[in-house]
């Protein structure tokens, strides 16, 4: 999509939720107003959630969305996605976040802490609870759990193998791009799984791993920010968590929280195997260090 074709269809949403904001009355306008200042947050969200945050209902939600113009709550987050699509640099996302601090708060601390505590209502809401235990039942029947994640999410996809090693779970790391991805993805056998932290469009790397797990029968989980959009209806199993402000600098923290979680369920799920591997650890520890007395 080009960058003036996004642009327009960005123009056409903000158009159409001022028209709807002067048509409505209270309950509809408040829906609105959150919507067009909570755009990430709305791509992770049910219409129940979305009722509980703006103290209305999830009729009063479907029926404003309505009033927008579309035909459901899916439309108007994939009209999100694609108002979102534009050609967009990290400077330019920290351009837009720094722009509007000055014209808020004026405290990044503040716009910070809000955007986590959007994102940790989104994990607390039933839909999130729901996504997150679908996602342990399908990483718990594997026997060996690949992570998925290149640029930023590479640093993310590397910790929680870490972690699902020290909880007795084979685990590997697949971060490459370009070619290279085709080295880390030799191995892959039936029995493995996919965790995929994947966002926005269908870009080649995170096609061509659908692509593989899907010839070779694997399960694939995709951590991403919405459950309504061409990514990922190639999941099996979606947990969608935002990251932040649509536009802006995106943030990890509600993404990590989530991870954590799943990973701890997982660790739960299989008790005995997880503390046998961390005494392992511990063991192994001590025969590097013997003298090693802290616990990291």
């Amino acid at each position: 999509m080009t960058t003036a074709l996004s642009a327009e269809l960005g123009n056409e949403l903000d158009l159409a939720l001022r028209r709807a904001n002067e048509q409505l009355g209270a309950a509809g306008r408040r829906v609105v107003r959150f919507i067009s200042e909570n755009r990430q947050f709305v791509l992770a969200s049910s219409a129940a959630v979305l009722g509980n945050r703006t103290g209305t209902s999830d009729a009063t939600v479907v029926r404003t969305v309505q009033a927008l113009g579309f035909a459901g709550l899916g439309d108007l987050k994939r009209a999100i996605l694609n108002s979102m699509s534009q050609v967009s640099t990290p400077a330019d996302d920290m351009r837009r976040t720094l722009r509007d601090l000055e014209k808020s708060t004026g405290h990044a601390l503040d716009a910070v802490l809000q955007a986590h505590a959007d994102g940790l209502a989104i994990l607390k809401s039933d839909q999130c609870r729901a996504q997150i235990a679908a996602g342990v039942r399908a990483l718990d029947a594997s026997s060996r759990i690949a992570v998925f994640g290149i640029g930023p999410s590479a640093a993310l996809a590397t910790y929680v193998s870490i972690l699902l090693a020290r909880c007795g779970r084979r685990s590997r790391t697949i971060n490459a791009t370009g070619s290279m991805l085709a080295d880390q993805l030799l191995d892959l056998r039936q029995g493995d799984s996919f965790l995929i932290l994947a966002y926005g469009r269908v870009y080649k790397e995170v096609n061509a791993v659908f692509a593989e797990a899907k010839s070779v029968g694997l399960t694939t989980v995709l951590v991403t920010e919405t459950s309504d959009s061409p990514l990922a209806k190639m999941a099996d199993v979606v947990i969608a968590i935002p990251r932040g402000r649509p536009g802006q600098v995106s943030l990890h923290g509600a993404t990590l929280v989530g991870l954590e979680a799943l990973i701890l369920s997982l660790a739960a799920a299989q008790p005995d195997a997880a503390l046998t591997s961390l005494d392992k650890l511990s063991q192994l520890r001590r025969a590097i260090d013997p003298q090693r007395k802290a616990r990291r």
